[in-house]
């Protein structure tokens, strides 16, 4: 079952029937599921009832309530021999945005995305559980750590994974996660410029911060904090380095809470029985061109350890998103043709 979510109405969206709007996001959600959606008010356009066919206008929002997806075709290509059914539920469940182009998924905490030493269940090996109608398998255009959760965005044809592979290869791609740190930054906002380097260990590969290193730039600020004790941290990274963005945290001398890798001891708050032991870092949204044209945005709800932790620390998740709007024009301006 996919969670309860509200979608935007694009622009090149604007005059399209509702039905048919449905029929473009959510092709295996039939016609009668979808009347009996909207005589019982599940389906809303902004917070309205209406009718399947009311033609949508850009900026409307769409609640979307949870679908179950027992009606999705029968899979046409076996999936790897590791993977279970409910390792396949479990990626359905994830599955936040789908059209004729892309996937996006929640990808909970602690399942990677690719297999590697010792890692057997990943996303790529379940990809085959997402092909739905689609002739080809999907396809990963970027990655996040095992251990952070968040959009997770896939291409459903190799047209549209060159499409979107160039827009992240050029920086067109704007990411937002949030994360909470442990401690205050002096400086509450700003730019983080500091190339990092992978160095081998005993203990596996590590990044560190080394001038002669591959630039790395992370731009950040706070939203919120508990007490100078800990703080919830937005970030945009505008290159992609493996681990950045916990190593810039941790040069802060404000490490992410739960990453004890780069935090040491420093990254844990003693005392704090409500939170659990796991990474704090989440990829909130992510703004992309969309191959069918305009810039699109994909939002994630927070993974359950972090929602926990923000109720224990008093923060309010409905504040803000993407606090770099401010200053995003001139970005969108500046990157995107």
């Amino acid at each position: 079952m996919v969670t309860l979510q509200t979608i935007e109405v694009q622009e090149d969206e604007q005059g399209v029937r509702l039905d048919r709007w449905f029929k473009r996001h959510f092709p295996t959600l039939g016609h009668g599921q979808l009347e009996k959606f909207l005589r019982k008010g599940q389906v809303r356009l902004d917070g309205k009832r209406v009718k399947s066919s009311v033609r949508v206008v850009m900026g409307q929002r769409i609640r979307i309530p949870p679908l179950t997806l027992d009606e999705r075709p029968r899979l046409k290509t076996k999936l790897a021999a590791n993977v279970t059914d409910q390792d396949v539920e479990m990626l359905l469940q994830s599955v936040i945005y789908k059209d004729d182009h892309i996937i996006a998924v929640n990808k909970p905490a602690g399942l990677a995305v690719q297999g590697g030493s010792g890692t057997s269940k990943h996303i790529d090996a379940m990809l085959n559980s997402l092909q739905f109608e689609m002739k080809e398998r999907p396809k990963l255009i970027h990655r996040l750590d095992k251990d952070t959760s968040g959009v997770l965005l896939l291409a459903r044809s190799a047209k549209a994974a060159s499409y979107l592979t160039k827009a992240f290869k050029t920086r067109k791609v704007h990411k937002i996660y949030w994360a909470v740190v442990v401690g205050l930054p002096k400086i509450k906002y700003g730019k983080i410029d500091m190339a990092l380097e992978k160095q081998g260990s005993k203990f596996g590969e590590k990044v560190v911060a080394d001038k002669n290193g591959k630039r790395a730039i992370t731009y950040y600020r706070t939203v919120d904090n508990a007490s100078n004790k800990s703080t919830w941290l937005a970030m945009m990274p505008e290159t992609g380095r493996t681990h950045q963005l916990r190593v810039h945290c941790a040069e802060l001398g404000t490490p992410i809470l739960g990453d004890g890798k780069y935090g040491g001891t420093k990254a844990f708050l003693e005392g704090a029985d409500g939170i659990d032991k796991q990474l704090h870092l989440h990829s909130k949204a992510i703004k992309f061109p969309h191959p069918d044209g305009g810039f699109f945005q994909v939002v994630a709800d927070l993974s359950p350890h972090m929602k926990k932790s923000w109720k224990y620390l008093g923060f309010d998740e409905k504040l803000v998103v993407d606090p770099f709007e401010d200053f995003y024009e001139q970005w969108y301006e500046n990157n995107v043709e």
